[in-house]
């Protein structure tokens, strides 16, 4: 693994996605951007289009998909396990250990991940990563939200706040209309391809604009916990898993690049909505981002070959 190798690898792949990222970052920086407002916008908008549409115009066929789905929800499965895990040793506190559990979890698999599987080994493992962000996304937005949740709520309150999530009823729809065959108006498609266009833009610009809020957390030891837990610790369980799924060429490599993404933005937005430490969750979403290419650049060489 040559520094050419890495250098091009690094600024065909990552450096794109770090130069609109850093666009919203300079925006933040010299402007006063609402993020908490956009970051809503894409929760409940973008976001669930963005689902609906991969969703629909998947092509992988039922077993390829089943072993996708299984993959992805036993990495944020064995991942969860591990944070909570490792954070009992370290005696982290309940409010630090769930949002450790929360950023090691769930990575960004929707504006850093899916730009960076496209342009790393193309459309065949983008299928294949789309899956994966829409697995996530669906785990995330009830898994995920009840972990949050329960900082400082029971969990019955939690479950009952999972109702009012859109991309549920998204979902729900994109796989009712897949199964009865339903042709979608022109003009309800073309509304949808729009928005699920612009998704990912929004999403990189929001990356940016969310590291402008960091806020740097006393707990260092749950700060540390979580970047490293999630950089060195998910690779290597992404390429243990997909041995173990029997997953090959661009299903590999789609599927252990997104199981690899440091801690979602989407992260600090919950964290922000139901007081979840978040900044430490910025914090871990910050110091992640930046180191991810130290990881992700061999990580993409190795796959490659």
């Amino acid at each position: 693994m040559s520094f050419n190798e890495l250098f091009t690898s690094f600024a065909n792949n990552l450096l794109p996605i770090f130069l609109v990222s850093g666009s919203g970052f300079l925006l933040g920086k010299f402007f006063t951007v609402d993020s908490r407002s956009l970051g809503r916008v894409v929760f409940y908008v973008f976001s669930p289009l963005l689902v609906f549409d991969l969703m629909i115009k998947s092509k992988l066929n039922l077993q390829e998909a089943f072993t996708t789905v299984a993959f992805t929800a036993s990495i944020i499965m064995v991942m969860g396990l591990l944070a909570f895990f490792l954070g009992k040793i370290f005696r982290l506190e309940r409010p630090y250990l769930l949002a450790v559990i929360l950023t090691v979890a769930f990575g960004n698999t929707g504006n850093y991940g899916l730009p960076l599987v496209k342009f790393a080994f193309g459309d065949d493992a983008l299928a294949v990563a789309s899956l994966f962000y829409v697995t996530t996304t669906i785990l995330f937005n009830t898994v995920g939200v009840v972990i949050a949740s329960l900082g400082h709520m029971d969990l019955k309150s939690a479950l009952n706040g999972l109702f009012k999530l859109p991309i549920i009823y998204g979902v729900t729809l994109a796989l009712l209309i897949k199964f009865v065959g339903i042709q979608l108006p022109l003009p309800v498609s073309r509304t949808i391809e729009i928005a699920a266009n612009g998704a990912i833009p929004v999403m990189l610009i929001l990356l940016g604009l969310e590291l402008t809020r960091i806020q740097w957390t006393h707990s260092f030891r749950a700060l540390g916990l979580g970047v490293l837990t999630k950089l060195l610790l998910a690779p290597l369980v992404g390429l243990l898993l997909a041995s173990l799924f029997g997953l090959e060429h661009t299903a590999q490599q789609g599927g252990v690049l997104e199981a690899s993404m440091p801690a979602a933005v989407a992260t600090t937005v919950v964290a922000t909505e139901y007081k979840l430490e978040p900044s430490l969750v910025t914090a871990i979403v910050f110091l992640g981002t930046v180191l991810s290419p130290l990881t992700l650049t061999p990580l993409i060489v190795y796959l490659a070959r």
